[in-house]
């Protein structure tokens, strides 16, 4: 038997369905990350998640399960817009003021996003595997920054010069999630000194002056 086909119209309809769809995904993501810059995330009931984005209950289940469904489809999306940010920045920023660009988007970033954050780091305390793609993610952070350094400089890294690169990295990724956590000083996230420092702490691990400094020689003589 010949199965039937959709017609024009129809298939119209499917599309405009989906896209409706993803509308109410995207706004329903849109409006978490916004609610958490001011509200815990256990504090936010899935009814008024749904009432602030314009939608009902029934809608957010029919594209969540869970809460915790929910949450990591904002990981989902976090790790989208950062992977896209870095692209960018790597392949916009000048060199001189690479390091200090990038360390103080990460650092706005986070301290923009800090109830998000804090949540984050707090489900990975209870369920290691969630912070799998967190760590992939981090580990590819460290591999662009490699990837347009190498560009920069005209050669490869060595073992040891990559090895000081991904510890920056550490160092300034797990200085940003302690500090949110525990909210330790004497330098506080929300000072300027804070990205200062980091800045100068990243520079320093990762040796980028030197590296880049030979490169400025090398191309003088």
């Amino acid at each position: 038997m010949k199965k039937p086909t959709n017609t024009p119209s129809q298939t119209h309809g499917v599309a405009i369905k989906q896209e409706r769809g993803q509308l109410t995904h995207d706004r329903l993501i849109a409006t978490g990350f916004r609610m958490l810059e001011l509200t815990d995330l256990q504090e936010i009931s899935i009814a008024e998640l749904t009432r602030e984005a314009g939608y009902s209950v029934g809608a957010f289940y029919s594209r969540f399960r869970s809460k915790d469904e929910f949450f990591d489809a904002l990981i989902a999306k976090h790790l989208e817009t950062r992977t896209r940010t870095q692209v960018y920045l790597f392949a916009t920023l000048a060199t001189d003021v690479l390091i200090s660009e990038m360390i103080h988007n990460v650092v706005t970033y986070y301290w923009d996003h800090r109830k998000f954050w804090r949540a984050v780091l707090v489900r990975s305390v209870r369920d290691s595997a969630f912070w799998e793609p967190i760590r992939k993610h981090g580990h590819e952070f460290a591999g662009r920054f490699i990837e347009r350094l190498t560009k920069e400089i005209g050669r490869s890294l060595s073992e040891k010069e990559e090895s000081n690169i991904a510890f920056a990295f550490q160092v300034t990724l797990g200085t940003i999630n302690s500090t949110l956590i525990n909210q330790h000083g004497p330098i506080f996230m929300g000072q300027k000194l804070f990205i200062e420092e980091l800045i100068r702490a990243f520079q320093l691990i990762s040796d980028f002056d030197n590296l880049v400094l030979a490169v400025a020689r090398k191309r003088k003589a």
